[in-house]
């Protein structure tokens, strides 16, 4: 198989058909019209589709799980989920810094995929183990099997490091199918962010719809199998268009290192050189040299400009990146407590059908289906004609819309807990923590609906923001900044849990996250998540007014 395995760089200029810096499977130059662009990424959305499926078929109802068959609390449940889902998110850091200089994406897609797969054939396996055991003298029903959890937890995680490597490689190498010094293909780049997150958001609304009502009514093996062979397909759907796909050969000459290895070597050599002169410095520097972050200059002496450049570049991202870390922490709460909230509500849809809490999740996935072509069809033109700007807005503005959004959410959240415990006070139904209290889980729609529309904002904005803004060979890297903000946010989480659970529950009082809902507090856990979200909001702002784009936006 010839493939380069720095195949992380984008095609460039156009010869004679072929597409300069880019190969086929064979090693042969891409041909422009048979290689590429929509042709390539429609089999690479196809697999992100399935993978998500996969995916979402055991995140999303992953607390009713922990809760039910082994037994946790409602804090310990919440706080595993986020530890799991974070771990899942920040692993495509190293992952990308693997593509980026070792493997290339092509081959790490490849590893990762076996490795998820084989994850979740033992999760699959863990659901047929006996949930508890007995006391063999007394046949007591006494604690959850041992051997059950162990495998549940070891596969759990060979999932969280497979799809940690899969998706970063997946979506930039997708967008690798693009040559951004073509017109046309430049343009439809930017289009691919927008419709691969359509297509993501489909594959979860139909795992939201199917899984967790297979999960709570049918059987958790069924719930965990289908998942698998989801999984499979993914890796088949991805194969199936490898004859098409554009193979980078990187830029000539280039030392594919580690990354974080050129990048700490840029700041080991400036602060060693701290005491040389700018006018010393100055003399070694290219006048196209980038104007921020000029104590990196000194560097130069030691260091290739270019390594400069991207140490420059990926500084640069650090406050931008640190202020989307509280949207993560936002993000994961609908996987979470928001789940939690619907099961104590009436899901009563009919006298024989009871809606499963977790589905309502897939209102997020409805609303992001539904605002996609609004946005990409109606609000980008319009935007287009007043700004003159290609995307309509830049994505810095499109950010910081969705993080504006998410604090609304936040805030319908916290009023709507509120109303919830006072008819459950009401109805005294505040010691009676399995009773359902009569609202019906319908009042939790309109917090889902705002979380998807500021999906739609952020999670895809930080995508194109991340992937454009760091260096050319670092772009598996810079996807896997985007999805670390969400691994960071639900580390953070797990964390804000444990101590406000550790706080709250002191001297006898009733925890925030006390197993029973109608004697917690998850309104003012919202409300707390409100006022950060808007400390965000506003440091994103300032930092985001003096951000110089490294490349026109």
């Amino acid at each position: 198989m010839s493939i380069s395995s720095a195949d992380n760089e984008t095609g460039t200029i156009v010869s004679n058909g072929t597409v300069e810096c880019s190969v086929d499977i064979q090693g042969k130059p891409s041909v422009r019209y048979t290689s590429g662009g929509w042709r390539s990424s429609g089999f690479i959305i196809g697999a992100e589709v399935a993978e998500k499926f996969a995916y979402f078929g055991i995140a999303s109802n992953l607390i009713t799980y922990l809760m039910g068959p082994l037994d946790e609390s409602t804090a310990a449940a919440a706080s595993n989920v986020n530890l799991w889902s974070g771990t899942a998110a920040f692993l495509p850091l190293i992952w990308g810094s693997i593509a980026d200089s070792f493997l290339g994406r092509f081959r790490t897609i490849l590893l990762t995929s076996c490795l998820y797969i084989l994850g979740l054939v033992l999760l699959t396996f863990s659901a047929t183990i006996p949930s508890l055991c007995k006391d063999q003298e007394t046949s007591i029903v006494s604690c959850v099997s041992q051997l059950k959890v162990t495998i549940f937890f070891c596969a759990l995680y060979l999932i969280a490091i497979g799809e940690g490597g899969f998706k970063a490689c997946l979506r930039a190498f997708g967008a690798d199918q693009f040559d951004e010094q073509d017109p046309e293909e430049s343009k439809s780049k930017s289009t691919y962010f927008n419709w691969l997150y359509f297509a993501i958001s489909t594959g979860i609304l139909a795992t939201r719809l199917i899984m967790n009502y297979v999960q709570e009514n049918l059987s958790w093996f069924l719930g965990f199998g289908i998942p698998c062979i989801s999984m499979m397909l993914a890796l088949f759907l991805f194969l199936l268009g490898i004859n098409t796909y554009r193979f980078s050969t990187g830029v000539e000459g280039r030392k594919h290192n580690n990354p974080f290895v050129r990048i700490g070597r840029v700041f080991l050599a400036a602060a060693k050189n701290r005491r040389q002169t700018s006018s010393e410095t100055f003399l070694l520097l290219p006048p196209e040299t980038s104007e921020k972050f000029r104590f990196l200059d000194r560097a130069a002496i030691s260091c290739d400009l270019d390594e400069v450049e991207e140490a420059k570049a990926v500084l640069s991202l650090v406050p931008i990146w640190m202020c989307c870390l509280v949207f993560g922490i936002v993000y994961a709460q609908s996987t979470t407590f928001f789940t939690k909230q619907g099961s104590t509500m009436d899901r009563s849809m009919s006298s024989t059908l009871l809606v499963p809490a977790a589905t309502l999740q897939g209102f997020i996935s409805l609303s992001i289906l539904i605002f996609i072509p609004i946005y990409d069809r109606l609000f980008v033109p319009i935007a287009r004609s007043i700004t003159r700007k290609p995307a309509g807005i830049t994505t810095l503005q499109r950010i910081s819309t969705g993080i504006f959004l998410s604090v609304l959410s936040m805030i319908i959240a916290a009023l709507v807990e509120m109303k919830r415990l006072n008819i459950a006070r009401d109805h005294g139904l505040v010691d009676s923590p399995k009773a359902t209290v009569p609202m019906s889980i319908c009042w939790l729609i309109p917090q889902y609906a705002l979380y998807g529309i500021s999906d739609v904002f952020t999670m895809v904005g930080l995508q194109e923001f991340f992937y454009g803004q760091v260096p050319v060979e670092l772009r598996s890297l810079g996807l896997s900044l985007y999805l670390s903000v969400i691994g960071i946010g639900n580390f953070l989480s797990s964390f804000m849990v444990s101590v406000i659970e550790k706080a709250t529950s002191q001297s006898g009082q009733v925890s925030w996250f006390a197993n029973n809902l109608n004697q917690a507090h998850l309104d003012y856990f919202y409300w707390l998540l409100a006022c950060l979200s808007s400390i965000s909001f506003v440091s994103f702002v300032y930092f985001a007014k003096s951000y110089v784009y490294n490349s026109p936006k």
